[in-house]
């Protein structure tokens, strides 16, 4: 089964690097119950973003733990779920799926969140929203050689309103997962590049040569 391929496939990283990544091709609810297994094996949520051609596909990213807890956790894991990988059950989830079982769900529901929340982070960060302005731009630039005078004004501030109504939405939709989050006890910090980021208390952002070093 296509869930089962994909368990194998993460544990194969797992069992081999200290840094994996978990989609494209997926659902990110999909990938959310992903990294929730993961966690179980040492592993912690780094980040997300957009890939493909069209940037419609999501890639996260998660660091393998150093702490002595998540060493523990990953070898009381690999003993109780020793056929992981192979058809047998996986922590979390009901067997041979990715549907998280009852007692999970309220965690990969949270994982879902983060992915989200870092997803529309970047989404509205000005190298991406870069690209939208110089199509206006284009746009009016276009009509203007064209002599269309009106069409360029009415035009361009068609578009504009569209972009900039697209990000106040999903800014307002970002704040509201935050306060989610925040309501779960997860802690907001900015990162190296200024963005908002959300982590479990205690939690440090990955680095490069120690993710979770203090």
């Amino acid at each position: 089964m296509l869930e089962n391929r994909q368990i194998s496939g993460m544990l194969r990283q797992i069992a081999r690097q200290d840094v994996i990544e978990l989609g494209p091709e997926m659902s990110r609810a999909r990938i959310a119950a992903l990294a929730h297994v993961a966690e179980h094996y040492g592993f912690e949520y780094a980040d997300a973003h957009r890939t493909g051609q069209n940037k419609n596909l999501i890639e996260v990213q998660m660091y393998r733990d150093p702490r002595p807890e998540a060493r523990a956790r990953e070898a009381a894991t690999i003993a109780a779920y020793t056929q992981a990988g192979s058809g047998g059950a996986v922590p979390g989830m009901r067997q041979g799926t990715l549907k998280p079982l009852p007692e999970a769900q309220e965690a990969v529901t949270q994982l879902g969140d983060r992915i989200a929340f870092d997803l529309m982070g970047n989404a509205a960060s000005k190298r991406q929203m870069l690209l939208p302005w110089i199509c206006v731009a284009a746009l009016v630039i276009t009509l203007l050689v064209c002599g269309m005078y009106i069409g360029a004004v009415a035009g361009g501030a068609a578009l504009a309103a569209f972009l900039i109504g697209g990000v106040k939405i999903g800014e307002i939709r970002r704040q509201r997962i935050a306060q989610r989050l925040t309501d779960a006890g997860f802690v907001a910090v900015q990162d190296e590049h200024g963005r908002q980021r959300l982590l479990r208390p205690g939690q440090q952002l990955p680095g490069h040569a120690n993710p979770f070093a203090g």
